[in-house]
């Protein structure tokens, strides 16, 4: 992969204080009551500031940037971002952004003692001098949340070797071999298989379409998001496989244009496409207006989202979500900051990693269990490795699912 340039935000956090106890014990003397008892009273956690920085689509995306602002804020930090500032959130805040792949985590999902840093960039120049800004701003962690912030992420850890980084969605690529990935040993990169959450969410897609034709809206044509396609076509052809070969997919080029998702998507609903899946950032809220818009007048059509469950955007509209778990993944980079325990290297999040997976479907239509039961088996499989998803779309026409 090439080495693209990333917009950018950055989000910031605080702590959110969670104990649970195991047994009945005695209250822990206070600080005064230590004193006088002869106790050293326990030292204070030491508060860690972690800074994020987001790619094009900005915060309010309700989709990948989103995620990652979650992962910091609300459960990293125990706070949510309301009105231009930080305020307290509470456990049923919390609990209503879990999905409920994350409600049997364990350990649950707490606050850490975590201080957020925040910064939006206002073109993708601005990527290497934030990040820059926030070690100066005294970071312990800075985070480049997207691919497109790999360069900047790899200069700014070469020039701040004690400072520690999380570049989410690329591996580090070295120019001078070819952008070969390789490793530098204060970052951490996270990137996921998204061709096994999307072949899901396209098994479901081929179970659910009435008119044989469903679409498929890309962001940019970048090697990231054609594995997004690959999946979901690997999945349309699993269970319906006519629908597969005149599966229509088109790209917007940008992340942050509503409107030419908008577009886009309707031309493919007027090509008869009744289910269509993106991976488009915030050219995805386009694509789920103009599939709203067309059941308002009178057409059974849904929208699949990506990267955060994005069913509240459109309840009857949106059929179910592919989850890409970059807020667990920023979350647990702020947790192991905090416990002392951060470490570099790559890690690859799929199915059975947890990193991948589908929201909950909420929208009733016919021969719903059935379907879900089936994904669920397909699911099964792909964790069990009965099923490799292929990454690319060159492998999907060879690609088959036994019995």
């Amino acid at each position: 992969m090439t080495r693209t340039l990333r917009l950018s935000v950055l989000a910031v956090a605080t702590i959110l204080g969670a104990c649970k106890k195991e047994q009945p014990a005695a209250p822990a003397p206070t600080p005064g009551q230590a004193q006088e008892q002869g106790q050293a009273a326990p030292p204070a956690a030491k508060t860690r500031k972690v800074g994020l920085i987001t790619d094009v689509g900005g915060r309010g995306d309700n989709s990948f940037n989103d995620a990652g602002l979650r992962g910091l804020e609300i459960w990293a930090a125990g706070k949510k971002y309301e009105g231009g500032k930080y305020v307290p959130a509470s456990p049923e805040d919390v609990k209503k952004t879990l999905t409920p792949d994350l409600l049997t985590l364990q350990p649950p999902i707490s606050a850490q003692p975590i201080e957020p840093l925040v910064i939006q960039s206002k073109s993708p120049e601005d990527y290497e001098p934030n990040l820059q800004l926030l070690v100066d701003q005294g970071a312990d962690l800075s985070v480049g949340n997207g691919f497109m912030l790999e360069s900047a992420v790899e200069t700014v850890a070469k020039r701040n070797p004690t400072s520690q980084f999380l570049l989410i969605d690329s591996p580090l690529l070295d120019a001078a071999a070819g952008n070969k990935p390789y490793t530098l040993p204060n970052v951490r990169t996270v990137t996921f298989k998204e061709q096994e959450g999307s072949f899901l969410v396209g098994a479901l897609a081929g179970l659910v379409t009435k008119t044989g034709k469903v679409g498929f809206v890309g962001g940019m044509e970048v090697p990231l998001i054609k594995r997004f396609e690959a999946g979901y076509r690997a999945g349309v052809k699993t269970t319906q496989p006519k629908a597969a070969a005149t599966l229509l997919a088109v790209y917007t080029g940008s992340f942050d244009n509503v409107a030419a998702g908008k577009q886009v998507a309707q031309d493919l609903i007027a090509k008869g496409a009744d289910v269509i899946y993106h991976a488009a950032g915030a050219d995805g809220l386009g694509v789920i207006k103009a599939v709203e818009e067309a059941r308002a007048a009178g057409k059974t059509v849904y929208a699949i989202g990506v990267d955060s469950d994005q069913s509240h955007l459109a309840p009857e509209a949106v059929l179910t979500s592919m989850l890409k778990h970059v807020d667990l993944a920023v979350y647990e980079a702020a947790k192991d900051l905090a416990a002392g325990k951060f470490t570099s290297g790559d890690q690859l999040l799929g199915l059975k990693e947890g990193g991948v997976g589908y929201a909950e479907v909420r929208v009733d239509f016919p021969g719903k269990a059935e379907a879900l039961q089936k994904v669920e088996s397909l699911r099964q499989r792909v964790i069990a490795g009965d099923i490799k998803v292929p990454a690319s779309v060159d492998e999907v026409s060879a690609f088959q699912v036994s019995p």
